[in-house]
Parts: C-alpha cells; sequence; structure tokens
C-alpha cells in the first residue's frame, strides 16, 4: 500500500505517494487502485491522457459527479486548487504546488468533487488521469484561473490557454446552482 498525505488546506484532496521499483532496465511504478479509495464509486472508470508543451495553463475545472486522479508520466506541473464547495470549512481555500519530476519524487493526487483544478506545465508534460464516471459535457465547469477573488498564485504572469478556458467565469459570477455542495 502506498502512504497517504491529506492536504491540510482543502478537505478531501489527497497525495498518494507511489513506491516505484527500479532494476538495470528502468522501473515498474503502480500508479492506481480503486481500492486505494474505499469511499469512492469506481464502477464508471474512464482513463485519460493529456499532452502538453511548457507554459500551458489548463482550468480550473470542477465537477458535481466526478473526481479526478492525477499522475505525471513525464514533466512537471504545477497544479492549484480551489475549494468550491461552501458547505466545508476549506471553502475558497487555495493550494498550489509542483508534481512530476520534482524533488518530492512522483505522487498521485486525489482531487474531490468540488474541488476546481488546474495545471500549468512547467515543462512539456504527459498527465494521465482516472477519473470514476464517463465523460459527461454538463458536469464539466469551471472558474477562471487568475480570478481575483480565489488569488490562486499561479507564479505565472502570460500562460498559454485555450479559447474555452479563457471564458470561464469569475468565482462572483457562479450561481449557487453552479456551486457544489
Amino acid at each position: 500500500m502506498p502512504e497517504y498525505e491529506s492536504s491540510t488546506v482543502i478537505d478531501g484532496v489527497i497525495r498518494v505517494h507511489l513506491r516505484s521499483f527500479p532494476d538495470a532496465r528502468g522501473r515498474f511504478t503502480e500508479t492506481f487502485r480503486s481500492e486505494w479509495f474505499p469511499n469512492t464509486d469506481w464502477s464508471r472508470v474512464q482513463m485519460n491522457r493529456s499532452d502538453s508543451e511548457a507554459g500551458v495553463l489548463r482550468g480550473l475545472h470542477y465537477h458535481f459527479r466526478q473526481v479526478d486522479f492525477w499522475y505525471v508520466q513525464r514533466g512537471t506541473i504545477r497544479v492549484g486548487l480551489a475549494d468550491l464547495r461552501p458547505s466545508l470549512p476549506s471553502y475558497k481555500s487555495v493550494e498550489v504546488f509542483d508534481m512530476g519530476e520534482t524533488a518530492e519524487g512522483y505522487f498521485g493526487l486525489f482531487i474531490p468533487v468540488g474541488v476546481a483544478h488546474g495545471l500549468y506545465t512547467l515543462t512539456d508534460v504527459t498527465l494521465t488521469y482516472v477519473v470514476n464516471n464517463y465523460y459527461d459535457g454538463a458536469d464539466e465547469l469551471g472558474v477562471a484561473w487568475d480570478d481575483p477573488e480565489l488569488n490562486m498564485p499561479w507564479g505565472v504572469d502570460d500562460p498559454s490557454i485555450s479559447a474555452r478556458d479563457k471564458e470561464l467565469p469569475r468565482f462572483a459570477e457562479i450561481t449557487a446552482d453552479k456551486c457544489p455542495i
């Protein structure tokens, strides 16, 4: 079993410190098991891969009916998280950290429902992520990456952003029906 580290900032966010088994040929790392998260329904699993050049910012996205589990296969990303669940003490808390080829080594990241998540690529990156529900465009919500109310400390000024993500609303514009419980 891997070691788990719960976020001290945002309720339900978990870093999973993965074990690698290197030898002369390379290394083997088990990157995901549904049993690591027994309180999550993994009956409708979808796995995705995202490749990005350095300097790309994706997000912030969030869901009502889907958790994410991220693993950086190649490169380094800066993760940005914001809790949009008004029913929790960590509501409107933000957290930023690097993951991938870092001094901490590789780890997986569990992102619960209602936590907005985004990434900035510090290098060229390959990210795989497992979600516990099939893609549903109606459950693909977002908030602007540079929202002044959330004040996410990305440490970047002019990232490459998709047209879709440039249109994401400010936090103050999100209506109650678009705000997770």
